[in-house]
């Protein structure tokens, strides 16, 4: 995995495949296969999908950021994106205007295959139907303008996620899968998903007693140490720059940053 192919092939449409997501997973696709080069790929999410994320959930990356000096809550920070921001490996993705660049956060995103209502941590992680390895590209000015997350977090085409790997291929995630960010090549982010403070079958379980769950949504899971703005100096996301979240069992996520203008041009096609 890792290494786009040339070919890809139809499993099914959208709002059947989310019907039945652990069937549709478990057997070959019976639909047609046809050349990358001849079809637009994007995110396999419903349109009305919730994108739910928690914040600082690796240890390391709360010590290291603006948040150190703070008490961690017993319950993880969950904030939202729109399904709109999401993109897909290859992509590539602008800087706003207002942003000297952008930050990188690679992390795990689980995908949910069955609804959740006041469910427990055991039934809410059986309800994981694969994961996708996912880039939380941030907007650092807009972020931190508020306490409020959602504009930073919402960029254009700011989150790239990979396909879905089955979670029977995948394992649990607390006995620990290798991440890593690049950028340029360069290892930026190294750690494990043992590390997590949250899990995804606790975190999922919280979510479920206030908003039920449904077939399509999606949790990302927090990234690791080794963000560009801890760093001294800072260092961001510049166009031209390539950046990697690879991933154990989940492959490769590759895109290249480009500037605002892409971004303008973008809108004003559609």
């Amino acid at each position: 995995m890792g290494e786009r192919g040339e070919t890809v092939a139809l499993i099914a449409p959208l709002v059947d495949f989310w019907s039945d997501p652990t069937a549709y997973l478990s057997r070959p696709p019976a639909g047609p296969v046809m050349a990358v080069s001849t079809v637009e790929l994007v995110p396999p999410v419903l349109p009305g999908a919730r994108v739910l994320c928690i914040g600082l959930n690796y240890h390391d990356h709360v010590a290291e950021g603006s948040y150190r000096d703070q008490t961690l809550p017993p319950f993880p920070t969950v904030f939202a994106r729109w399904t709109q921001s999401l993109t897909v490996d290859g992509a590539e993705v602008p800087v706003p205007g207002n942003e000297p660049g952008l930050d990188w956060e690679g992390e795990v995103v689980a995908w949910v295959g069955a609804p959740l209502v006041d469910a427990s941590p055991e039934e809410a992680l059986a309800a994981v139907v694969g994961y996708s390895a996912f880039n939380d590209l941030t907007a650092r000015t807009a972020q931190k303008r508020t306490s409020q997350w959602t504009l930073g977090k919402n960029a254009d085409r700011s989150g790239p996620i990979g396909p879905i790997v089955p979670a029977a291929e995948v394992g649990d995630l607390c006995h620990g899968l290798r991440l890593r960010t690049r950028v340029n090549g360069e290892t930026v982010q190294d750690a494990r998903t043992d590390q997590m403070m949250y899990t995804v079958g606790e975190t999922l379980a919280q979510i479920s007693q206030t908003l039920s769950l449904r077939p399509g949504d999606l949790l990302a899971t927090g990234t690791p140490s080794g963000v560009g703005y801890a760093r001294t100096p800072p260092q961001l996301l510049q166009p031209g720059d390539t950046v990697e979240v690879e991933i154990e069992r989940l492959g490769v996520l590759r895109n290249v940053i480009v500037g605002n203008d892409h971004r303008f041009a973008a809108a004003t096609a559609g």
